[in-house]
């Protein structure tokens, strides 16, 4: 699955940049956004980094149907609202507060559509995951897993702000998994062919594949960690979640000298 999804992300990518490098610009700037550099870079890396890792998930045979049922689900309707916000998006609100107080002025954001759109998907999706428990702790573990989905998917957007740290995040996470989780596996290879473009900032995820990434990481979390590593990686998710509202990561990585030197793996030198 690894395999396929990389496969369809690299041969769709050198699609892409071949026909959008024949457009005029008025058609490519909706697709374009402008880095840390102040040079342009293509979203549609996002879309195309989704459909290779929803493509290996669809083909995994080994994948229980309930699982890739629910990673379908996570992976295309958060990639899917997140495109939403890359096209129809501003900033003039931020991070789940500024989207919370434009809802209380009455003002419906692109991104507060995003956050509902994929803390639906999450709650649906963990609804569809395997349980061996039943009644209230059942509900308890759909609720928790929800939040795991949701919560992994909003934390890998607040990643994509540098060339190739999204990528190397859900890699870190998914590697250990792929050999026994298909979507996992899916993901690992998707995140594989996007990286050059990515660190050779041409293009970057965006909100639909940062979101759809991160939405198909947690639903592999939640399907394949016990309890108590399900439990910690809520708690780490959340904790994160909260401390973006506070803290810049970026800066936080930057002064960091290990996190740094992660950060610069494969990147332009500064």
């Amino acid at each position: 699955m690894g395999i396929l999804s990389a496969a369809v992300a690299a041969a769709a990518t050198a699609v892409l940049e071949r026909g959008t490098a024949k457009l005029p610009k008025e058609n490519r700037e909706p697709f374009e956004r402008t880095n840390h550099r102040g040079e342009p870079v293509t979203l549609l890396e996002g879309p195309v980094a989704v459909l290779g890792a929803l493509a290996g998930v669809a083909v995994s045979p080994k994948t229980p149907g309930k699982v890739k049922a629910a990673a379908l689900v996570a992976g295309s309707v958060s990639g899917a609202v997140g495109a939403y916000d890359d096209l129809r998006g501003t900033t003039q609100a931020k991070g789940f507060r500024g989207h919370l107080t434009a809802l209380q002025r009455g003002e419906v954001t692109s991104g507060s559509v995003k956050i509902l759109g994929v803390g639906v998907a999450g709650l649906i999706a963990a609804a569809m995951l395997p349980r061996k428990s039943s009644g209230v702790k059942a509900v308890a573990g759909i609720v928790a897993d929800g939040a795991l989905i949701a919560g992994t998917a909003n934390l890998t957007n607040l990643l994509d702000l540098r060339p190739g740290r999204a990528l190397k995040a859900v890699t870190a996470v998914n590697a250990p998994l792929a050999v026994v989780n298909g979507p996992a596996g899916a993901v690992v290879g998707a995140a594989a062919a996007a990286a050059p473009s990515d660190l050779g900032e041409r293009s970057m995820l965006g909100d639909c594949g940062a979101n759809g990434l991160g939405a198909l990481t947690g639903t592999a979390l939640a399907a394949a960690l016990p309890r108590p590593l399900k439990v910690l990686a809520l708690g780490v998710v959340v904790a994160l979640n909260l401390a973006s509202e506070k803290v810049s990561f970026t800066k936080v990585i930057a002064e960091t000298p290990v996190l740094d030197k992660i950060d610069q793996w494969g990147r332009r030198p500064r």
